[in-house]
């Protein structure tokens, strides 16, 4: 059974840059949203996969990706899943031998800036760097699921 264990934060400068990588461009969309579960298309760079979360807010919830070819992925997100798609660049920063994923986003959801984490645990305690802000893991708004449903752009 695959478990994600993560926490969200908006950020509050960009002091992360200093030790990003290049970043990776995304581009992904939902075929399902509601119910007990979301399912979603996402195309990272040149490979694709499907991935099923439980619908449950919070920190702790249950996840499954697999693989699909590249080609099927775009067919996909053109023609079965709900729009706008969720568009951003995904960078890697190391903090504290932590891994962060800095997300920034584009298209409906551009001036959209979050940072999160994968924890080992649920009471996992972490250092948040100086460039970390507010702790929006609770929050659904920010939420991928959410962003196609209420884009940030009309927040």
């Amino acid at each position: 059974m695959g478990i994600e264990i993560e926490r969200k934060f908006l950020l509050r400068n960009d002091h992360w840059r200093a030790s990003a990588n290049q970043g990776t461009k995304f581009c992904q969309g939902y075929l399902s949203q509601s119910g007990p579960a979301s399912v979603r298309v996402r195309i990272e760079g040149d490979k694709a996969n499907i991935n099923i979360k439980s619908a449950n807010p919070g920190i702790h919830r249950l996840e499954y990706e697999y693989p699909v070819p590249l080609e099927e992925a775009r067919d996909m997100l053109q023609k079965l899943c709900i729009k706008p798609l969720i568009e951003k660049t995904r960078y890697h920063v190391m903090h504290q031998n932590k891994l962060w994923e800095v997300d920034i986003f584009a298209g409906d959801n551009v001036g959209l800036e979050v940072a999160e984490i994968e924890l080992d645990s649920v009471d996992e305690q972490i250092v948040l760097p100086d460039w970390v802000g507010e702790d929006v893991t609770d929050d659904v708004r920010y939420y991928n699921v959410s962003l196609v449903k209420h884009p940030y752009k009309d927040w």
